[in-house]
């Protein structure tokens, strides 16, 4: 005999797979958009300046979506945006900072697009629940990719701030932790590992836990 999921127990997996396929993918159209803006032809070139979230989807990651949904955790990724820094009408290292930024910067427009509907809503119903797991998810893209660990955003925001400094330390800073870059993928595999295992032990944990709880509960009125 098969077990088929209730529509109830379908809702979350549902709520969590739409959120994330089209959540990734204005987040990787924000990364293009910019670039494109900045001067940098390739995004264009390669069609990912859409909102076309079919555009956006990568492989694995999205495998990593469907899966995940099911488990009930939801994670996954898009395809990278590729871009030529040269190109910027800034410096290399500004333009991709800005670009960097442009994505966690579209979660969290997204996330305060979804507390409004959450607070306006009746709280019953689908969408109601619907608009609050836009939030949770949204909110949680933004803090995660700002994690200053290549390949996310994050490293490239850091990179960006300390050479715009122009201070000698944060020159000295910032061509140190770019020297680190091939670390990077295993570092923050093992500060995920480490986190769910013992979060108590977690950076990630004692640095976006409070502020990832604190505009989720905003958003969603129950800070």
């Amino acid at each position: 005999m098969t077990a088929f999921p209730k529509q109830a127990d379908l809702i979350p997996i549902v709520s969590s797979l739409l959120v994330l396929l089209f959540s990734i993918g204005i987040h990787e159209f924000s990364h293009a958009i910019v670039a494109d803006r900045l001067g940098d032809p390739t995004p264009r070139s390669q069609g990912r300046v859409t909102l076309n979230p079919i555009r956006h989807l990568d492989p694995m990651g999205t495998m990593m979506i469907l899966v995940s949904s099911f488990a009930g955790v939801g994670i996954g990724w898009g395809k990278p945006v590729q871009v030529q820094p040269a190109n910027f009408r800034t410096t290399p290292y500004g333009g991709m900072g800005l670009v960097a930024v442009a994505g966690p910067i579209s979660n969290l427009v997204l996330a305060t697009l979804g507390g409004l509907a959450f607070q306006l809503l009746p709280a019953t119903g689908v969408l109601h629940y619907f608009a609050g797991v836009w939030v949770m998810i949204n909110v949680f893209l933004a803090f995660f990719n700002l994690i200053p660990i290549f390949p996310l955003d994050g490293y490239n925001v850091l990179v960006a701030i300390l050479y715009s400094l122009r201070q000698g330390w944060s020159v000295q800073a910032a061509r140190f932790w770019q020297q680190q870059v091939q670390f990077g993928p295993m570092l923050l595999v093992l500060l995920l590992v480490i986190g769910s295992i013992a979060p108590g032990l977690s950076p990630i944990q004692w640095v976006y836990a409070g502020p990832v709880r604190w505009v989720t509960g905003m958003l969603l009125g129950i800070a």
